[in-house]
């Protein structure tokens, strides 16, 4: 078998850490915990994130990131998104020269306006044909019960994409190829903004036709931020795109789904946050989506209005009234 590092023992990197080892791959987990580590080397479960779910020989864990890396082909990342800088700069001296790195990671980041890619070639030094993202309707406890799913992974050497493919495609996870990398991290990181505002719709009481309306919208919205970048517009019709989509908007199991719902029923940003050890990314990426969109000159009504309520300007009711009441114009624009 051949060894490969996750780095983050959450919901998804455990998940994804099951679908390598169903694929034939040695796993090794970075867990930013110690005792998280243990408990997945003793008891064979990630106790924290995924309990109940039993983890094969295949997969153990480690708390030492050279420990993590020595030996492995591929590094997977895992890591909430705005954590990815300051931990990179310490991983990084630990990657194998001839390492392929891959993203989970669905976020831009605050500040730079980066895309998860673009941060780790500027703080590795990695060119792009060697740094993937894989992005889709992959919601974690159902990859972890091994039902089936689809995913696309996405880099600019096709070579390397294939071969990415070929190590993560197992009997109930089906991944594609792309070489939209621009396309495919656009439509993983606002799917997740796009969600919280049908939370906030479904938290209200409205029912399918304003979450049918937001998603539509939302999809709309995020195809015009990639064609300004230079995504192929057919990427935000597949899994990448209207998949991932459909999925985080819809499903109970999405946390950017369910922190809008509870967005929508009146509780606070603050206090969400403080009930749940689990990262919705959206909270964060949705001011630096909307930075990305205004210095490309891009309207995003959606993203726009989500930022200003996060950023506490704006009530869930406000905002959904303010976003119907605004000027009537050509569906396609």
């Amino acid at each position: 078998m051949s060894k490969v590092a996750v780095f983050g023992s959450g919901s998804w990197g455990t998940a994804f850490s099951l679908v390598l080892a169903d694929a034939g791959n040695e796993v090794v987990m970075w867990a930013r915990r110690q005792e998280v580590s243990d408990v997945i080397n003793t008891s064979h479960e990630n106790t924290d994130y995924l309990p109940g779910v039993a983890l094969p020989a295949s997969i153990s864990a480690t708390h030492a990131p050279e420990e993590a890396c020595s030996g492995a082909s591929v590094i997977v990342l895992a890591v909430p998104s705005q954590s990815l800088r300051a931990n990179l700069e310490d991983w990084s001296k630990h990657i194998p020269d001839e390492a392929v790195l891959m993203s989970l990671m669905k976020g831009v980041e605050v500040g730079t306006a980066k895309r998860m890619t673009e941060v780790i070639e500027e703080v590795t030094g990695i060119g792009g044909g060697r740094v993937a993202v894989l992005t889709g309707p992959n919601l974690s406890h159902e990859i972890a019960a091994r039902q089936p799913a689809a995913s696309v992974i996405a880099c600019a050497d096709e070579s390397v994409a294939e071969a990415l493919q070929a190590r993560c495609h197992s009997p109930t996870f089906r991944p594609y190829t792309n070489s939209d990398v621009v396309g495919c991290e656009l439509g993983g990181a606002t799917k997740n903004v796009i969600a919280l505002a049908v939370g906030m719709a479904v938290g209200l009481g409205f029912g399918d036709n304003a979450a049918a309306t937001v998603i539509t919208r939302g999809l709309a919205e995020t195809a015009r931020l990639g064609v300004a970048l230079g995504a192929d517009p057919y990427t935000f019709s597949g899994l990448a795109g209207l998949g991932d989509l459909v999925a985080t908007c819809s499903s109970p199991l999405s946390r950017n789904r369910t922190f809008g719902e509870n967005l929508g029923r009146g509780k606070s940003v603050a206090e969400i946050a403080a009930s749940t050890r689990q990262v919705a990314e959206g909270v964060k990426s949705c001011e630096s989506i909307r930075d990305l969109a205004a210095r490309n000159g891009v309207e995003m009504p959606i993203v726009e209005h989500v930022a200003a309520l996060v950023r506490g300007e704006m009530a869930p009711e406000e905002m959904l009234a303010s976003l119907i009441s605004r000027a009537a114009k050509p569906e396609r624009i």
